[in-house]
């Protein structure tokens, strides 16, 4: 059996997970990996099982292949069990494989299948197969209705409170003023209730709604692999299985990519009895944790709850004590309540008053829209995170990432490219620079490099429509082809003027491939090498130099071994790329000869010797330098030994020169795991780099940061970083290369697989969280104000000034349009001046309380003094009581709206003296406005233009009557004719 497939991969080492027994505990469940019971199991075990699925796998595959693997059980009409070829392909068992009847055909006869027709049979021997192994289905998390996000959005707390007090102001209004104006004030709170809870909903629906078209348009433009199965043979094919647990020829897993070629395989598993669809299976959406910002919130709402019920019920009772011991007054002076004089159904008239007053405190206390404000600036910044390349799955990630402290940040295609590329390259002594300069090479030398790169790959270059050049192969051979093709190289003419004769494949442990070729114009055939530097440099006795003249090797042999490892030295991958003549009639006349004929490998002329490595995208260093100055660590986790971590964690960044790179900065996964829980706490805030990481050791990095308080935030793309993604704060996959697993752990997706793009997330973040501290100050100075006056009032005179209607207008303007004013401040480079805001931090900040005092002292003030004063400073005392007292509290209620009005810019700038810098950049709080103010003031010049206009001294009412009654008398006189 051949394969054709390609691993330019370095698989981490990977042990066996040792809580699995943990996981077993429960004794309802006799196997936690048995995805029919996870629906009755608790969401620990769950949690536990999600984490712990791939790496039992991982674990099992540590048998040693050797193993004696017992004769395979008959299952129905098949020689072979589900579980015994389901367990074969997750262990890669190649000596079951061999034990099973002779390889693929052994198989193969078992399961009554043929390797060139595949299945045979009717309907009836189709559904047979399909109840014995299962169809290639897997359970789909079904997208949530939109009742149940309206279900989450009513769980909130102050909604719960503010239902229960419309239901009382409802209750109350109606015995008193009846149906027809006794609904107000509680049909107002249902209102604004169920406007916040519909508006929440319905930006969350249409979130999850983006993230599952996403996933749709993802399907459309993917190849994977269908099912697990083992290759049978393949031409050109290359899986890109860095999405899986330890790869291994010939065995295929479902779920890696095609990356190119094609291949016919056999499938051992399909639905949830692969690795695939386990995963799947038992991975589910939320965690259930809150988000710091969501325990401060909620912390806050409690806490403005339990102020404003207390002080509510100290209204209650003061005001029922004044009211039954006679003190309390009507507008025209009278006393209430008289015992023995006032009725019953009064009495009981005056109680209900009073109670409203209690639950208008309660309606004042409460910050209604408190939930509508956080929501509109979360959707706001996720609307706009999507142009920074980023979709946000979960609204409250956005607040979150602004949190974190720590960064755990996969190597390959986030920090660099995933992108192989020649960096390095030398013809002869000379050192190419740059490496795609061309024309340093004489014509002869760039004629021998085209022929070998062109002829000796799997790979090929091909030009599309758009006039792309489109380069396939594996990603060493695909960085060559790159580099040619930057030479001048041109593909298809240079593989036109040559035949190739004979090909020795690249073999792994040899380290080198050839091809011999013969041009068509010539006699002598040209064989090529390519393969490992010390490999190939060891078999030349001479090389060429940029001016295409032959030299010997003897001197200058001891300059490549020096480049060579100077390149090693820097993680380069280091490539030589030689050739020797030879003449037609050394090579075997016969054609089966010639298939079995060993191509010459020594006194080879060496071409040149290229280093190639994957490097980090641009803008990661300083992406990198921000997160450092913004207090954020950033730490790279990857499955590539220590020394190629080490050298790119250098070039990023994340390691500064003439750092400490020994154990714990540098550490091995392998070595942070063999650590106690108490040594892992010790040594993780060191932890820079972890080398030769398993998903395990990425796991463990994760959950021992967070008992360390950290806010931790993990970008993955595999099917193996789901679990330390669902684990941490906030996971971010890859939109290019993540896969749905990934994606559907994550709490945001990274579109553009870059990891600027996640600093980007970072700054919005902190963005986030200012806005809605700034609203918070706003919203608290608000309820401040009006609970004292209303108190006071209340306490008083028995009445409140701000009803309740009025209260909630503010509010909903407030929390809506207030909210957006605030939410739309763009994010500031001085936001990534600041240090995180850990998880023990306080929300409400000194400063935040300094403004919130000076302000509510302020307003509170200004509307005591009208509530007490404002019938004489209006001179009002001439007109009748209740007309003064509708009027003074009209002018509460404007002086109150204004107030807030002017407090809306003092909330933008908290810690600033200017509090209108930057004003016109924010559309809704600066253009807008502007544009109102100055359409208003129009109006003035634009009257003293109109006064110019002559009019007649007729009445125009007159003037425009007449005509009509004209007609109206001349239709009379013809029907009276």
């Amino acid at each position: 059996m051949t394969t054709a497939m390609t691993h330019d991969l370095e698989i981490a080492a990977t042990s066996a997970l040792t809580d699995h027994a943990d996981c077993s505990t429960d004794p309802n469940f006799s196997d936690p990996f048995d995805i029919g019971n996870t629906k009755n199991a608790s969401h620990v075990l769950l949690k536990r099982w999600r984490a712990a699925l791939l790496f039992k796998l991982a674990g099992q595959r540590a048998i040693v292949l050797g193993t004696a693997v017992a004769p395979p059980s008959p299952t129905g009409d098949y020689g072979i069990g589900l579980e015994q070829l389901a367990s074969m392909n997750r262990d890669h068992n190649l000596s079951a494989l061999q034990q099973y009847g002779g390889q693929v055909r052994g198989i193969s006869d078992m399961l009554k299948t043929d390797p060139e027709t595949g299945i045979y049979g009717n309907e009836d021997g189709l559904l047979k197969r399909r109840n014995t192994f299962g169809s290639n289905t897997y359970p789909v998390k079904k997208g949530r209705s939109f009742l149940m996000f309206l279900w989450e959005a009513w769980q909130d707390l102050t909604l719960i409170i503010l239902i229960i007090a419309a239901v009382a102001s409802l209750a109350l209004g109606i015995k008193t003023k009846g149906l027809e104006e006794g609904w107000y004030d509680g049909g107002s709170i249902t209102f604004a209730v169920l406007l916040v809870i519909f508006v929440t909903a319905i930006s969350d629906y249409r979130q999850s709604l983006q993230f599952q078209n996403l996933n749709e348009e993802k399907r459309n433009i993917q190849l994977e692999v269908p099912a697990d199965g083992i290759l049978m043979n393949g031409h050109s094919l290359a899986i890109d299985e860095s999405s899986s647990q330890r790869p291994q020829a010939p065995f295929l897993m479902s779920g890696c990519k095609v990356a190119d070629g094609a291949g016919t395989m056999l499938v051992t598993g399909v639905g949830i009895n692969t690795e695939w669809g386990l995963l799947m299976a038992s991975i589910s959406e939320d965690n259930g944790e809150e988000t710091p910002l969501q325990v401060r919130l909620n912390g806050v709402a409690t806490f403005i709850g339990i102020v404003g019920l207390s002080v509510a019920l100290l209204v209650l009772v003061v005001l029922l004590a004044r009211y039954f011991t006679g003190t309390s007054r009507n507008a025209d002076g009278s006393v209430q309540f008289v015992r023995g004089t006032t009725t019953v159904s009064k009495t009981i008239d005056g109680v209900i008053h009073i109670i409203t007053a209690a639950v208008t405190i309660v309606v004042v206390a409460v910050p209604e829209g408190l939930p509508l404000a956080v929501t509109l600036t979360l959707a706001f910044s996720m609307k706009k995170m999507m142009a920074d390349k980023a979709l946000v799955r979960r609204l409250s990630a956005c607040e979150t990432m602004g949190s974190a402290t720590t960064i755990c940040s996969d190597k390959t295609g986030t920090l660099t490219l995933n992108q192989m590329t020649v960096v390095e390259a030398y013809v002869g002594p000379k050192k190419i620079d740059p490496p795609e300069d061309g024309s340093q090479l004489h014509a002869t030398v760039s004629s021998l490099l085209d022929e070998g790169i062109v002829q000796n790959t799997a790979g090929s270059v091909f030009l599309s429509k758009d006039g792309e050049l489109e380069i396939s192969g594996s990603p060493t051979e695909k960085a060559i082809l790159q580099w040619g093709v930057k030479l001048g190289m041109k593909f298809d003419v240079v593989k036109s003027e040559s035949i190739v004769l004979h090909v020795s494949p690249f073999n792994s442990t040899k380290k080198r491939g050839g091809v011999a070729l013969r041009g068509q114009t010539e006699s002598k055939v040209h064989i090529h090498w390519k393969g490992a530097a010390e490999i190939i440099l060891s078999s030349c006795s001479r090389y060429i130099d940029v001016n295409g003249s032959l030299q010997s090797m003897d001197k200058d042999k001891d300059f490549f071994k020096d480049a060579i490892d100077d390149m090693a030295a820097r993680t380069l991958r280091c490539v030589a790329i030689a050739y020797r003549t030879c003449e037609t009639d050394e090579l075997p006349t016969d054609e089966e000869q010639l298939a079995q004929w060993t191509l010459p490998d020594d006194d080879l002329v060496l071409l040149a010797i290229v280093g190639i490595k994957d490097p980090c995208r641009p803008g990661v260093r300083d992406a990198v330098r921000l997160c450092t100055h913004a207090g954020v660590k950033v730490r790279m986790v990857t499955g590539d030994n220590v020394q190629t971590a080490k050298a790119i964690a250098l070039e990023c960044g994340i390691l500064s020169p003439g750092a400490d790179t020994n154990e714990p900065y540098v550490i091995e996964g392998k070595r942070f795991r063999e650590l106690s829980d108490k040594e892992r706490e010790q040594v993780v805030q060191k932890i820079s780099v972890m080398g030769r990481s398993s998903p395990t050791d990425k796991l463990l990095l994760v959950q021992t940061l967070r008992k360390q308080g950290e806010v931790v935030a993990v970008t993955g793309d595999g099917t193996n970083d789901a679990p330390a993604l669902h684990e941490a704060d906030i996971g971010l996959s890859m939109g290019i290369q993540g896969t749905e697993v990934a994606k559907e752990s994550s709490d945001i997706i990274i579109l553009d697989d870059n990891f600027a793009s996640v600093v980007k997330v970072v700054r919005w973040g902190r963005s986030v969280y200012a806005n809605i501290q700034k609203f918070i100050q706003f919203q608290l100075t608000v309820n401040v104000a009006a609970l004292v006056i209303n108190v006071v009032a209340a306490v008083s005179s028995g009445d409140v000034p701000l009803t309740t209607v009025q209260l909630l207008w503010v509010n909903l303007i407030m929390d809506t349009l207030g909210a957006l004013a605030l939410a739309t401040e763009p994010p500031t480079d001085h936001l990534m001046d600041r240090t995180p805001v850990g998880r023990r931090e306080l929300f409400v900040t000194n400063i935040m309380w300094r403004n919130l005092i000076v302000q509510a002292v302020y307003q509170v003030a200004v509307l005591l003094v009208l509530n007490f004063c404002g019938i004489s400073i209006l001179k009002l005392e001439k007109d009748e009581k209740a007309h003064a007292y509708m009027v003074k509290n009209t002018v509460i209620f404007n002086a109150f709206v204004f107030c807030q009005i002017f407090n809306e810019f003092n909330a933008r700038k908290p810690e600033e003296i200017n509090v209108f810098s930057g004003v016109t950049k924010n559309h809704l709080c600066g253009n807008s406005g502007s544009h109102v103010c100055t359409s208003g003031i129009i109006s003035w010049p634009l009257a003293v233009v109109g006064k110019f206009i002559p009019v007649p001294k007729t009445p125009l009412a007159k003037v425009f009557i007449k005509p009509y009654q004209r007609c109206i008398a001349a239709r009379d006189a013809r029907s009276s004719n």
